[in-house]
């Protein structure tokens, strides 16, 4: 046995080892060299993946994350490579997915002095992340290693960032390997006791609805709590309606589904939603993106909401019962008091909904985006795990693509981050190699993080790239159809590359569509070829826009669904 002593990037590297950490995506740089160099010098079962910039590292690791409810890491240099992790950190942070990411730092006595390549990254993330380190001592790093997996794991998941200054990571290590947690304040285990009393109450509520609704937003997901939903609902006679990011943890084709709500939900959910006697929340924090104008929302239903976070309670909504912990246990104790409600006739009332308000889209004048997808969906039965970039697309994905199973839908919902989607795909590819993996990408945010291209084809990841071009940033440019007389500014991307070419520039083959006819063949053949990645550059119509839509700031009673004949008021909120 050697006898050498470890550095402190070394003792770093085996503690992320012992944790199970199974890939760290990054980006190399002066600052992080010892940490780099600790790769190579500790035997390891990690895997290190070199990306081509650090903001689609941060977002493969969410991907990676997502898909299998684990966390991965991220190593990046100082100043500018820990910098541009910051938006892939907010779109963590925001949809409450774990990771850690180390970023190497200037030598302690040149901090704060403007040293070359020197950032507060500290300060920077602060807002960004659930919580953040400085290390001052070389031997507190498999403390802070232990405690950051600890933190970014438990209660409400989300992003821990370790700064580490180059002479920390350098020094000689001679501390514990295996401390205690000793994270006073913290206490998340809390939260799987929740309030009897409050139970009941939620209990004699349910108990009395005639036209109750399910909501399941992704902290049920997060609790891995799919199988109490069904449960419940099953007893309940209830239907279900998901968040965007709860997709997948309710079946979208059980005979209970509404599918999602919201501003480009359907239209059934939120007619669901607008007539509900009862809204049992499930890990959704009542995002504007689905209640519309606060005041108006559930006027008509008792309103129970189960959430890990106490701050998500009364933030956006007053709920009438609130259950505060976390969802698996919280649906547990509803089962085991649950009884069958009587619902048939608000079941059938719903049903009719669905016959008279239906998703579709036109199948002449072009190629459409929502025929391509709802093409992968119908070809491979939708067994597959979909990530989307953030637009039109995603919307458009979300409505075609069903997903009857958890961990299958990756899309960055609280940030709404372009680029996103490829790089989380390749995150997701990495974790489950032996399944379909389709990222679902607009023009404009395909063009943010293209270049990880390089990285899919490096690692012959067999995914499937589908480029939805319309040569417009579509939903704004929609936006500015409805609502702004049809001034068109700042949207339409002119010298779009050949992205077929493009591919081909990094190795990697592409098929072409750009008819309807041709989406059933050139489908087939992107989801037989499995020797590396491919890319389906989809030419679609330019000035399609995504229904049922509810302007934002309005109430989901104002919820169009067709394009409006007369002009419309601007709208009070964010696209």
């Amino acid at each position: 046995m050697s006898t050498t002593p470890l550095d402190g990037a070394q003792a770093l590297i085996k503690t992320l080892d012992d944790l199970g950490i199974e890939y760290i995506f990054g980006y190399s740089g002066g600052a992080a060299i010892p940490i780099f160099d600790a790769l190579e010098t500790v035997e390891t079962k990690m895997r290190f993946v070199l990306v081509r910039h650090e903001q689609g590292a941060v977002h493969m690791a969410d991907g990676y994350a997502r898909a299998t409810g684990k966390p991965a890491a991220v190593l990046v240099t100082s100043g500018p490579g820990a910098g541009n992790t910051v938006t892939g950190l907010m779109t963590a942070q925001m949809d409450s997915v774990p990771m850690i990411v180390l970023c190497g730092q200037q030598v302690t006595w040149m901090l704060g002095k403007d040293a070359f390549q020197e950032a507060d990254i500290f300060g920077i993330t602060m807002p960004v992340v659930k919580h953040n380190y400085l290390v001052k001592e070389t031997n507190d790093l498999p403390k802070i290693a232990r405690e950051a997996y600890h933190i970014a794991t438990t209660g409400r998941p989300g992003p821990v960032l370790i700064d580490i200054p180059k002479d920390i990571s350098s020094a000689e290590f001679h501390g514990d390997m295996n401390p205690p947690l000793d994270l006073p304040g913290y206490h998340p285990d809390e939260a799987f006791s929740i309030d009897p009393a409050a139970i009941e109450e939620a209990v004699r509520m349910i108990s009395h609805a005639r036209q109750p609704v399910i909501l399941a937003g992704q902290g049920a997901m997060i609790a891995r709590a799919g199988e109490e939903l069904l449960e419940l609902a099953e007893t309940l006679r209830c239907p279900v309606t998901t968040t965007l990011l709860g997709k997948g943890v309710f079946p979208e084709t059980h005979e209970l589904s509404l599918g999602m709500l919201g501003m480009h939900g359907t239209a059934y959910a939120n007619k669901a939603m607008v007539e509900a006697d009862l809204i049992l929340n499930v890990g959704s924090r009542f995002d504007d993106r689905i209640i519309g104008k606060p005041h108006m929302f559930g006027r008509n239903a008792n309103i129970i909401h189960i959430d890990i976070d106490p701050a998500e309670m009364n933030k956006m909504i007053r709920p009438h019962v609130q259950l505060i912990g976390d969802a698996k246990s919280a649906l547990t104790e509803l089962n085991v008091r649950a009884g069958r409600l009587e619902t048939e006739a608000w079941i059938e009332k719903l049903n009719s909904y669905k016959k008279k308000h239906p998703l579709t889209f036109r199948k002449q004048g072009g190629l459409r985006m929502q025929q391509v997808i709802q093409e992968f969906y119908l070809q491979t039965k939708g067994k597959a795990i979909v990530s989307t970039d953030v637009g039109q697309h995603q919307m458009w994905a979300a409505q075609f693509f069903l997903n009857d199973r958890p961990h299958e839908w990756l899309s960055s919902g609280g940030a709404g981050t372009m680029g996103f989607g490829f790089p989380a795909a390749i995150g997701a590819q990495f974790a489950c190699p032996d399944k379909t993996v389709i990222a679902f990408c607009g023009d404009g945010g395909f063009q943010m993080t293209l270049f990880e291209l390089a990285t899919a084809a490096i690692h012959k990841l067999p995914l499937k790239i589908v480029v939805l071009n319309n040569h417009y940033l579509g939903m704004v440019r929609q936006w500015q159809e409805l609502f702004f007389d049809n001034r068109e500014s700042g949207v339409d991307l002119i010298g779009n590359p050949d992205f077929g070419k493009l591919a081909a520039a990094y190795g990697i083959p592409s098929v072409g569509i750009k008819r309807p006819a041709d989406v059933s063949r050139m489908v087939a053949k992107a989801l037989d070829y499995n020797d590396g990645p491919i890319l389906i550059h989809a030419e679609c119509v330019k000035t399609d826009n995504v229904f049922p839509m509810i302007p934002a700031g309005a109430a989901l009673e104002d919820m169009i669904t067709e394009p409006p004949k007369t002009k419309m008021a601007k709208p009070t909120g964010s696209t």
